[in-house]
């Protein structure tokens, strides 16, 4: 009988138990007990998001799969209430290193685009929620994308309504290495932010808000097509709604930022094959 292909779901698997192997060590201290690694972990949580589903699902789910649980290396399957307390365990230095590691599985240009979008931090129904009048507070997430492989180089959540020119300057400093040529819409029109690119060898490509003649022949003079690619980031934006859902189940706000830092590593893993 012919041997069956590697599904997509089996690839993305095996890419994130090797990701894990290279970020984290096999236990979190020597008085563990030895049950579940951390890479088992980590491969578990980053499936439950790529499925858009509950740890109860996904554990039952995993009981029809032999081949997933083969690549995972599981004997057994853990309980709802372990995962949970291992995603409370694992820091987001965890899931940032994981992050710049799954870049380096996509090629990159150095064109960078920077735009931020809203995730719902509930998900009762549009519905329901206009029915009852209640206002649903949004997070803020801002993504660093490059424009070839729409890799997701650095992503910055907060539950605020900070603007986009008060959140650039730390992205560009802490990526300085990988970013060339920052595109960016009106809203990143601030002069500090043009100051902090050019500091660290950021070419900035940021559209002017037209107060004069001045701003508008500025604008007519950007390179075009250099500045289309921008529209990546809208892509990549409506991509991680669409796959992987609009909304962050967590309650706590520590919890939702971990949550979208691993639907960032999701979304590097599944392009990357």
């Amino acid at each position: 009988m012919q041997a069956l292909p590697k599904s997509r779901l089996l690839q993305f698997v095996e890419q994130a138990v090797h990701l894990a192997r290279r970020t984290v060590a096999h236990y979190s201290s020597k008085f563990s007990k030895r049950r579940y690694t951390l890479h088992q972990h980590i491969v578990l949580l980053c499936l439950k998001v790529r499925k858009n589903t509950t740890y109860r699902a996904l554990l039952d789910e995993l009981i029809e799969m032999p081949r997933i649980r083969r690549a995972i290396n599981l004997d057994e399957l853990p309980s709802p209430s372990t995962l949970c307390k291992a995603f409370n365990r694992l820091d987001m230095a965890v899931w940032r290193v994981l992050l710049n590691l799954s870049v380096t599985l996509l090629p990159t240009n150095g064109i960078v685009g920077i735009d931020a979008s809203g995730f719902d931090r509930s998900h009762a129904s549009k519905h329901y929620t206009k029915r009852t009048k209640l206002t649903i507070q949004q997070l803020k997430v801002t993504l660093l994308v490059d424009t070839r492989s729409n890799a997701i180089i650095d992503v910055h959540v907060t539950t605020t309504r900070k603007h986009d020119s008060k959140i650039a300057p730390s992205l560009i400093k802490r990526n300085t290495g990988d970013v060339a040529v920052l595109l960016g819409d009106k809203g990143y029109d601030d002069q500090k932010v043009r100051a902090v690119a050019c500091e660290t060898g950021v070419r900035p490509l940021i559209k002017h808000r037209e107060f004069s003649s001045l701003h508008k022949a500025w604008n007519a003079r950007l390179d075009a097509d250099l500045y289309g690619q921008r529209s990546q980031n809208e892509t990549v934006n409506s991509r991680l709604k669409r796959k992987y859902g609009a909304f962050v189940r967590s309650r706590h706000w520590w919890k939702q930022f971990r949550e979208l830092a691993i639907t960032c590593v999701v979304h590097n893993i599944d392009r990357s094959f």
